[in-house]
């Protein structure tokens, strides 16, 4: 147990810096960021503590699809954008495309590792995967096509409020999926416990 609390805040923290350095790259970033860059845009407040409000109204959502968040579920809010705004305080600004490109792929890299330490510790999923589950669960629509109307309605939603959409947007959507896909199965505490548990 607390292993996996320790894997879960890291994660989390990790999860907030590496959108944080999408963010400073300046090239695109991912759905759900660009609608709280969008946000931030237009009420002036901090892109990291739009993030834990977006978290909590999305928590909201769940309450019709009958979805009960975990502590992971909880903290995820609490601690991304918190994890953002303290990292875009601290990072220098990147400039030249060559260094904003590398801060883009660094900060991709590091959210599909931060995912993979945050799922894997298995204390329940963001308010956003949440609410894909559920809507999957109440209307029985494929996960697929959950993820795509309401990713693809935060990402106009956010790029008509002044969030910005570019290659880093498309280079997330394509990379941050087999990236996880790679970096979970490592970071599983169930697999890690079974493997230790095993009889020689």
């Amino acid at each position: 147990m607390p292993r996996r609390i320790v894997q879960l805040l890291v994660g989390l923290f990790l999860y907030g810096a590496g959108c944080a350095l999408t963010v400073e790259a300046g090239l695109g970033v991912d759905p759900w960021t660009v609608f709280a860059q969008g946000l931030s845009v237009r009420t002036g407040i901090g892109i990291g503590w739009i993030t834990n409000i977006v978290g909590f109204f999305v928590l909201l959502l769940w309450i019709p699809l009958r979805q009960k968040p975990g502590v992971g579920t909880i903290a995820n809010i609490l601690l991304v954008g918190t994890s953002m705004q303290i990292v875009l305080g601290v990072v220098p600004t990147v400039t030249g495309f060559v260094a904003q490109f590398a801060t883009l792929l660094g900060g991709i890299l590091l959210v599909a590792l931060a995912s993979g330490l945050y799922i894997g510790a298995r204390f329940g999923p963001g308010p956003r995967d949440g609410l894909m589950t559920g809507l999957n669960a109440r209307l029985g629509w494929p996960i697929w096509l959950c993820r795509a109307l309401v990713e693809l309605s935060v990402l106009l939603v956010g790029w008509l409020l002044g969030g910005t959409v570019g290659i880093g947007t498309v280079l997330f959507a394509v990379l941050i999926g087999p990236l996880v896909h790679v970096a979970l199965p490592m970071l599983d505490t169930r697999k890690t416990a079974a493997v230790s548990h095993r009889p020689v």
